[in-house]
């Protein structure tokens, strides 16, 4: 494994854990006017979305909720915290929105209030470089495969027929795929993509085609706020109008946005 690579990994780790007690805790006060904090809870092992560099909250979900909350203006705070501990956060009132590469399946939005979607994206297979007899999710079934607690991508292995082996932070996926714990890891093709470009390309490969999610990805906002969820709709909109989402998808990915984002 490119040592660069295991360095950021272990870090991010570490880092998620010493960091997941920063921010506010208990029920947050309603606070939604100018100038207000305005808590956002993510689980930051998710490059390029959400991560962490020399002890600070970078990536693409980052610098868009930051956007969205200069429109409001308030002030931004973020509460990191494991993937499946964010909707009963948002629903105890802990944090005021979930950005956090969420799908917006139908089985969540019977828990919470989603955004219009802001990005589309698919589910790949990663496997170590020298395996040969993985070529795509046809090939999962009796192979162990990690995935994120909480993810499409469980339900995706389970379907498949694997074993499936779940954790907490996405970056320990690697760890065990690149240490054979693990014979296949599923996760979003375009953290998939930005890991390999990274340097991870020089242990492990993708298998096969990804599987587009039926759901775009989505901010969260409880149930009881729908004022909050059209502020939050409306500042996506006007993001996208000026051209700063467009700016962001471009430092983030490389490339320009699709039309259907």
């Amino acid at each position: 494994m490119n040592k660069k690579l295991l360095i950021l990994a272990t870090t991010a780790v570490a880092a998620a854990t010493v960091l997941a007690g920063c921010g506010s805790s208990g029920n947050k006060q309603e606070a939604d006017k100018a100038g207000s904090t305005f808590v956002v809870g993510m689980e930051p092992t998710f490059p390029p979305f959400e991560f962490t560099e020399n002890d600070a909250y970078v990536g693409f979900d980052i610098d868009f909720a930051q956007a969205i909350c200069d429109k409001m203006g308030v002030k931004m705070e973020v509460k990191s915290m494991g993937f499946d501990a964010l909707i009963p956060a948002l629903k105890s009132g802990q944090i005021d929105m979930i950005a956090s590469g969420m799908d917006a399946t139908p089985e969540r939005a019977k828990q919470v209030a989603f955004t219009n979607p802001y990005f589309h994206d698919g589910y790949s297979v990663v496997v170590r470089k020298d395996n040969t007899s993985i070529h795509g999710f046809a090939d999962l079934k009796n192979c162990v495969v990690g995935t994120q607690v909480g993810t499409k991508g469980v339900d995706l292995a389970q379907d498949a027929g694997a074993t499936v082996k779940q954790y907490d932070a996405n970056s320990q996926g690697w760890l065990e795929l690149n240490s054979g714990t693990c014979d296949a890891v599923i996760i979003n093709t375009s953290v998939a993509l930005y890991y390999l470009k990274e340097g991870g390309n020089k242990d492990l490969k993708l298998a096969g085609d990804s599987q587009l999610a039926p759901d775009g990805l989505a901010m969260a906002i409880s149930k009881d706020k729908p004022e909050r969820l059209e502020k939050v709709n409306k500042a996506i909109k006007e993001l996208k109008e000026d051209g700063t989402y467009a700016k962001l998808y471009q430092k983030w990915f490389g490339v320009e946005p699709p039309a259907d984002n």
